[in-house]
């Protein structure tokens, strides 16, 4: 288990460019399982989630080339779908929550799929009944191994294109629905799909190998199956949660940092989040420049109430960048109360941030009041543990701000969201060391 060894308390500066967009990454990277032409998919990250899904598609006998640092070739032509049967794909796929998103193309083209019960971050209860169900839907058949955790799933000849209501606007369950319902037999309506960004770049890409979607960017999405889908090139958008993070850092660190090149009209409403609490962010063409702020106060409600600041899906707030606004309050001129909906263990980092010295209540599972210290009394460092990635960058952003040496165990977690951050951030006038 790999740590960061941190001495806070310095101002950065610099420009820093994002990274490609890791959700994104892992739903147009399933998407190359829908044809047997080769897809070139740029911009993506070196990030440990990405590298095991692209790993996961060679061992099923995807060729995958890698043409440049960030840009791959994959062909899907001749799939080993034994491999699906073998202990190594249970291990391997069971390792990464992305790899849900490969029972969408393997339905839809070879009409089976299999899947072990995925990992990733322990944030609380992540059903995958969205996935099932739409699937289901469309006329797959699920045999559910409760006790090993492993899914089968076929279909008798061909998806049947249907109208369905997803029970939550889950962008993943979106996706995979989405692109089952490609090659279907005949018109998928879906009311209540999640419409991010990263599903409208999923959905233009489809259309772009032959698909024919429509209602893109709404909630409502009209699918007419077609027999074939052809190659493409894609690339992908920045990474909306690490420009968030990055304008959370600038402020909690009093440093002045451009963010260039983050596709601006994707980013939704998160830079006027962070205005909300108090944080300068100004736009310069597709640039985001924060400037170094001594104090940021946070806004009240108009009757003077207590801003809360809460996630919701698209184009509300996303629930990935909760834990760094909650980090950013912690510093700032007033008090916020923090609502996290979606997940009910994914503030329970928050005690670490106790034992630096924030001021913090935990009101229940979902609800955190922070009152802001004005920095008036700076973060001490501590020794800490990630829990999971947002948490893990969270408790960095704290750890580079605070007074003194912190340590932060686990940080593979953070490895799987955020490419080379420690070189990256080092680059800009931080100092964290990678121990191993």
């Amino acid at each position: 288990m790999s740590s960061f060894v941190i001495h806070g308390g310095h101002s950065l500066s610099g420009t820093i460019v994002p990274q490609g967009a890791k959700n994104e990454a892992l739903q147009v990277i399933s998407a190359v399982l829908l044809t047997e032409d080769a897809v070139e998919i740029s911009n993506i990250p070196q990030i440990r989630d990405v590298m095991r899904l692209i790993e996961l598609l060679q061992k099923m006998g995807v060729s995958v080339e890698k043409k440049s640092e960030n840009t791959y070739i994959f062909q899907a032509a001749n799939l080993n779908h034994e491999y699906l049967k073998t202990l190594e794909f249970v291990k391997t796929a069971g390792s990464l929550r992305g790899s849900v998103m490969i029972l969408g193309p393997l339905l839809a083209r070879f009409g089976q799929a299999a899947l072990p019960k995925p990992g990733g971050d322990k944030i609380g209860r992540r059903r995958l009944d969205t996935h099932f169900i739409g699937l289901m839907n469309l006329g797959a058949k699920f045999d559910v191994d409760l006790k090993n955790g492993f899914y089968k799933a076929t279909v008798n000849d061909r998806l049947k294109g249907t109208t369905m209501l997803l029970d939550e606007a889950s962008v993943t369950g979106t996706a995979n629905v989405l692109m089952a319902s490609v090659l279907a037999e005949g018109e998928t309506i879906i009311y209540n799909a999640a419409c991010e960004p990263y599903i409208q770049q999923l959905c233009k890409m489809l259309n772009r190998m032959g698909a024919d979607i429509q209602g893109i960017g709404s909630n409502l999405l009209t699918i007419r199956g077609v027999h074939k889908l052809y190659g493409t090139n894609h690339r992908l958008l920045p990474d909306m949660i690490e420009v968030g993070s990055f304008i959370g850092l600038a402020a909690m660190t009093q440093s002045e940092l451009r963010i260039k090149d983050s596709s601006i009209n994707d980013l939704g409403i998160i830079p006027e989040v962070f205005r909300h609490m108090g944080v300068e962010v100004n736009q310069e063409n597709d640039d985001l420049i924060v400037p170094k702020q001594d104090c940021y106060e946070v806004e009240t409600f108009m009757d003077g109430g207590i801003l809360t600041i809460a996630d919701a899906p698209w184009p509300g707030f996303t629930p990935d960048l909760l834990s760094v606004v909650l980090v950013v309050a912690t510093q700032a001129k007033g008090s916020v109360l923090i609502h996290q909906k979606m997940f009910e263990s994914r503030l329970f980092f928050v005690d670490k941030l106790i034992d630096m010295g924030a001021q913090i209540i935990l009101c229940d599972p979902h609800r955190a009041t922070v009152i802001g210290l004005e920095r008036k009394i700076a973060l001490r460092g501590i020794e800490m543990t990630s829990p999971d990635i947002r948490a893990g960058v969270s408790l960095l952003i704290a750890a580079l701000s605070a007074e003194g040496k912190s340590t932060i165990h686990n940080i593979e977690q953070i490895d799987r969201g955020y490419q080379l951050i420690d070189e990256r951030l080092n680059a800009l006038g931080a100092n964290i060391e990678r121990i191993s």
